[in-house]
C-alpha cells in the first residue's frame, strides 16, 4: 500500500472534533486528477472518476474501522477496500479517504500509485490495509 499523504486540513478538522475515527462513517473515492494536499479540504474539491462499471460516486465505504492505543501509539485500522470491475472502470491514480458523517464530508489523506490505473470487467482493484500498522499510526515521544 502506498504511503499515505494527510490534508493539511485534517490535523484542524481532528482537533476541532470534526472527526470520530473510530466512529464516524469513512469512504474512499477515487480520482484521476491530483489532489493538493495544502488547498484541497473536502470532498467537493476531488474530481471523481466516472460512476459506472464497478465505480459508485461517493466512494466504498471502509469497514470494520478500529481506533485503538497501545503503548503510546495510535493505530486506525480497517478491512481492505476493493472494487470490482463490471466493465472497463475509469481510470485513476490516486483513492482518497474522506469522512462522510463530517458535516462538509472532509479530507483525511490520499494514497498515490504512481501511475494510473484501469481494470477490465472481473478484475479488482484492493486498497490493502497492514493488519498490524493500521493506515496510519502516531506516537508520542
Amino acid at each position: 500500500m502506498p504511503t499515505p499523504v494527510f490534508f493539511h486540513s485534517f490535523i484542524e478538522a481532528a482537533m476541532e472534533k470534526k472527526h470520530n475515527l473510530s466512529s464516524d462513517t469513512l469512504k474512499w473515492v477515487l480520482t484521476n486528477t491530483a489532489p493538493v494536499a495544502s488547498t484541497n479540504t473536502v470532498l467537493t474539491d476531488i474530481t471523481q472518476i466516472a460512476n459506472g462499471n464497478g465505480y459508485t460516486t461517493g466512494g466504498a465505504t471502509w469497514g470494520s474501522v478500529t481506533s485503538t492505543t497501545s503503548s503510546g501509539t495510535y493505530y486506525l485500522n480497517g478491512a481492505d477496500v476493493t472494487w470490482t470491475a463490471s466493465g472497463t472502470m475509469a481510470t485513476f491514480r490516486w483513492a482518497v479517504l474522506y469522512n462522510d458523517t463530517a458535516t462538509n464530508d472532509e479530507l483525511i489523506c490520499y494514497l498515490d500509485y504512481g501511475v494510473g490505473l484501469s481494470y477490465g470487467t472481473g478484475l479488482i482493484h484492493t486498497i490493502d490495509i497492514d493488519a498490524t500498522l493500521g493506515l496510519f499510526n502516531l506516537s508520542v515521544a
